[in-house]
């Protein structure tokens, strides 16, 4: 956003130019934004000066060549003069004249158009045999527009008509300083796209009250009083994307190059001139933030049905086709808002018009738009086709509607009242709702500042731009201007006045703080503990992005209908919230085994969505904190004899239970289950997961579909599983995971168990635990149970499943009679139990 001071000053009743530069720039970066560059403007005009042409003669040696004689005023010095005090210059330009007030360029002096390419560095120099001392000027070598075809006319400006010796930065505004201020800094500041909201800005850091035009917050009547018969019909086919519409015809316009004042103006801020039309949208729209668009009546005419008039917002069509004033055709999509007419589109609404009812020199009547597009919408349209204008830099910052009104009104009086031009109809599809007054206290401010600003400082320094506020004892009733959007909530004021009143004019203490340690978060313990135990087994953390394309979520087999889909998506491939964490973890195993990983397993702890879980009371997603492991081998690597991957990640789930103090219990999955985060999962192979103790459900385990492996591309040898870290922190938080060592030795004794092949391993561990555990409770013993192994020679046959029990007594040592006896009294309950015999 670059910022003229000189333009700056014009529209401002504070004395910005009193303030010096460096003044100026270091309020700027403490308390605006970023500065980027600062371009001194008023340098590139040094030693030129306003001239009068005396005397134009035809050059003797040269039919397109005049010698003249300028007066300018014997400023300059160093310089050959004749006995009348004159200067003699050679100059082509078409247009030289006796009479005519002109910009000269002296020796020595620079041409302003080559400074940033090739500076060009004039000097008295022979052309034809005649000396030229220095250069007359046109617009394009001053700078100032693209216009090269003759000098550039001085003319009157409001102080009267300058006098030779003038120096030539003096006129047009042109002595002035740009600040190039970096874009992002504004980001939620549409306001301070428009060099009005920066000299507000500028006057309120600065501890000045500022006031803005009349024209801008307090409009003579709802519009320009129409004298036209022109007529056209408006409406807004779009109105979730289209807060406001309006645009206001004119008659009888005649299309000219703007004034020097403007077209300065529009220069010192990067803006090339075209024609008067165009330039006052321009020029509006750097002053207000407001961008405008202008089309020819008699064109858009011509594209209507039986020539009436109508334009109107709506979304476009697939496959439309626009051809814009760039010379670019694109093709439209439905997520595209276009201006259009009843028969096609006629502007890329808030981008870019079209080339079909542009201004130009044969234009007699126009039509002024004037609106406010979605930002979201904007900025997509500006990515998907490749197009970046100042337009574009505003609309998508989130332009006030409340703002549309003053600014169509200034132009179409602008343009009515420097020329026999009439205003026409005016249309304008509806009010916006005006933002309720805000309430907050300065106890309030103060407790977050840290500072001790009275509410009298505070509604001054809200007054200073523009807000009006009134006191009750300690509570500030503010009504927030129509152009600050980003102002909502009290947290925004509290910004503000720190801001305003200068963060670093608070006071540097940390505040107090009682000493007394803080309760442990049983959340983050829990994540600490998860970290530690899986990667001390051997797994890797891995951190992907909650959002997730639509792609994946089919991928892994879940429905995208589920998840939230974001508004303004950073790209196409992160568009859903994820519903579960195995399909990203899953999705970055086929990258490891390309870097020679071979055996890998990878774990995730983060936050997955899902629509079915509804939302918080702050209506925002409710978040459900997850826990995923996959384990991986590359299937060229797999050993013959390698068991399979789901009693690798079992060992990986056992172990995490045994050291939080849990025992994890597995149950047979049934039919018709729906929930998302089983979707990767083969229900054939998987079991969920519950803790023994309480029962509660905690996640699943098992190997993944054909299918999953298939579109993630993983090896075929691969399992995982994905908890629920929130019912695991309870859990985590109801028992110590410590267990103090034994005083006395204990026995250590195998147990094999042999059963049938559709014997389930759960339901045999289960009973065994239990008989395990009834039986110590009864002579006071201490066990503890893990499983060995499975064996199975061949599919069908017996197999065997071989457990580790540890026995200790808390007061003595266990004899060998006493183990022997309770080991039996095990294996009887369990032969009896089930389909199991000890081998």
């Amino acid at each position: 956003m670059k910022v003229s001071l000189q333009w700056a000053q014009q529209y401002s009743n504070v004395d910005l130019l009193a303030l010096s530069t460096d003044e100026i720039l270091k309020r700027i970066g403490s308390q605006l934004g970023a500065v980027e560059e600062v371009i001194n403007i008023g340098s590139r005009y040094d030693k030129i000066v306003a001239a009068r042409v005396v005397d134009c003669q035809k050059h003797s040696g040269a039919d397109k060549l005049n010698v003249c004689l300028i007066d300018d005023g014997g400023v300059t010095p160093d310089v050959e003069r004749n006995a009348d005090n004159l200067v003699q210059v050679v100059c082509g330009a078409p247009n030289v004249r006796a009479g005519l007030l002109v910009a000269w360029l002296p020796p020595g002096s620079t041409v302003p158009s080559s400074i940033e390419k090739d500076p060009f560095v004039l000097g008295a120099r022979e052309l034809r045999g005649v000396v030229s001392n220095g250069m007359l000027a046109s617009a394009h070598e001053l700078g100032i527009s693209d216009d090269h075809d003759g000098l550039l006319e001085i003319s009157a400006t409001a102080t009267g008509e300058p006098k030779p010796g003038t120096p030539f930065k003096s006129l047009f505004g042109l002595d002035d300083v740009v600040i190039d201020c970096e874009n992002k800094m504004f980001t939620h500041r549409p306001d301070c796209f428009g060099i009005l909201g920066v000299a507000r800005e500028l006057a309120g850091i600065t501890g000045q009250k500022f006031v803005s035009p009349n024209w801008y917050t307090k409009p003579s009547s709802e519009g320009v009083l129409a004298d036209s018969q022109l007529e056209a019909t408006g409406k807004n086919d779009a109105p979730d994307k289209v807060p406001r519409f309006m645009f206001q015809v004119i008659e009888n316009v005649q299309v000219v190059p703007s004034s020097l004042d403007i077209q300065s103006s529009l220069a010192r801020v990067g803006s090339k001139a075209i024609n008067n039309i165009v330039d006052l949208t321009n020029y509006y729209m750097h002053l207000t933030a407001q961008p405008t668009h202008a089309f020819d009546y008699d064109k858009v005419a011509k594209l209507c049905n039986d020539g009436k008039v109508s334009i109107f917002p709506r979304m476009a069509r697939d496959g439309e086709k626009l051809e814009l004033l760039n010379g670019k055709t694109i093709t439209l999509t439905s997520a595209d808002i276009v201006i259009a007419t009843d028969t096609q589109p006629i502007a890329l609404a808030g981008v870019m018009g079209g080339s079909q009812t542009e201004v130009d020199s044969t234009t007699k009547n126009i039509i002024i738009e004037c609106a406010t597009f979605n930002m979201y919408a904007i900025r997509r349209t500006s990515m998907r086709h490749g197009l970046f204008t100042d337009a574009v830099t505003r609309f998508n910052k989130g332009q006030s509607p409340f703002q549309n009104g003053v600014v169509l009104n200034k132009i179409v009086e602008h343009i009515c009242s420097n020329s026999t031009a009439k205003a026409g109809m005016r249309f304008d599809s509806g009010h916006p709702d005006a933002p309720r007054p805000l309430e907050v206290t300065s106890s309030f401010i103060n407790a977050r500042l840290g500072g001790s600003i009275s509410p009298e400082e505070m509604k001054t320094l809200l007054e200073n731009v523009e807000f009006e506020v009134t006191i009750d004892e300690d509570t500030l009733s503010i009504v927030i201007p129509f152009w600050r959007m980003d102002i909502e909530i009290p947290e925004d004021i509290v910004e503000e006045i720190g801001r305003l009143y200068d963060y670093s004019k608070l006071p540097v203490s940390l505040p107090l703080r009682a000493i007394q340690p803080v309760t442990k978060n049983d959340s983050l313990e829990l994540k600490g503990r998860v970290r530690s135990i899986l990667s001390a087994a051997g797994a890797n953390e891995i951190l992907t992005y909650s959002f997730v394309s639509g792609k994946l979520l089919r991928d892994a087999g879940q429905n995208p209908d589920e998840a939230y889909q974001l508004g303004n998506a950073l790209s196409p491939a992160l568009e859903y919230y994820r519903l579960s964490l195995t399909p990203s973890v899953l999705s970055k195993v086929q990258q490891n085994i390309r870097k020679g990983y071979d055996r890998i397993a990878l774990f995730e702890i983060s936050n997955t969505h899902q629509k079915s879980n509804g939302k918080t009371e702050e209506n925002v997603p409710e978040e459900l904190g997850m826990i995923s492991l996959v384990y991986s081998v590359n299937d060229k690597k797999v050993s013959k004899h390698e068991g399979a991957a789901f009693f690798v990640a079992k060992a990986y789930l056992d172990n995490l239970g045994h050291r939080l103090g849990r025992t994890f219990v597995y149950t047979k999955i049934g039919d018709n289950i729906e929930y998302e985060v089983t979707k990767p999962f083969d229900l054939t192979r998987s079991a969920f997961v519950s803790d023994q103790e309480t029962g509660a459900s905690i996640g699943i385990l098992g190997e993944f579909t054909n299918d999953i492996i298939r579109n993630m591309k993983a090896p075929s040898h691969s399992a995982g599983f994905e908890l629920s870290s929130a019912t695991l922190t309870k859990l985590h938080a109801q028992k110590s995971a410590y267990v103090p060592l034994q005083k006395y030795p204990g026995s250590t004794q195998d147990i094999t168990l042999t059963t049938s092949d559709t014997s389930v391993y759960g339901e045999i561990t289960t009973t065994l635990k239990h008989a395990v555990d009834e039986l110590a409770r009864t002579h006071g013993y201490l066990t503890s149970l893990s499983t060995r192994g499975i064996y199975q020679k061949d599919p069908g046959q017996t197999k065997n499943i071989t457990y580790q029990l540890q026995i200790h007594h808390p007061e003595r040592t266990l004899t060998t009679e006493e183990v022997t006896t309770y080991v039996n009294s095990v294996v009887s309950t369990i032969e009896s139990a089930v389909n199991a015999k000890r081998v």
